[in-house]
């Protein structure tokens, strides 16, 4: 199910096919590009998803915080004026092929706990 997990994910790799899997720490919609920060126990990863793959995006249109996913997908070099120097994987991006939804999470509520203990320092 996975090749790698998000947060060891690099430039050394791009070009490759991975799988990975973990929860969404964010999803943001910016003019038809779905872009989902995925977190595991090793860090963050970007996903991207495309409207050219019209099943797949709407697919993607349902996800919400703390969805657990698994995706498949190309990695590729971030476009310039896009990397984000503060990730060890800001310079790449996993442009998605293939989504499955392992878990749907009541994401209101567990985004408050997160936060909630990511602002207090506790775990």
């Amino acid at each position: 199910m996975r090749s790698h997990y998000c947060g060891q994910v690099d430039r050394s790799l791009i070009g490759e096919e991975l799988a990975v899997a973990g929860w969404v720490h964010r999803r943001r919609d910016h003019g038809g590009v779905i872009f989902v920060d995925l977190r595991d126990r090793e860090g963050l990863l970007q996903v991207v998803f495309d409207p050219d793959d019209p099943d797949m995006f709407a697919q993607a249109e349902r996800i919400r915080g703390e969805y657990v996913l698994a995706v498949r997908g190309l990695l590729r070099e971030r476009p310039e004026g896009t990397v984000n120097p503060e990730l060890p994987t800001g310079e790449v991006e996993l442009l998605a092929k293939d989504l499955v939804v392992l878990n749907r999470a009541c994401s209101v509520i567990c985004a408050y706990v997160i936060r909630s203990l990511e602002r207090s320092g506790g775990s």
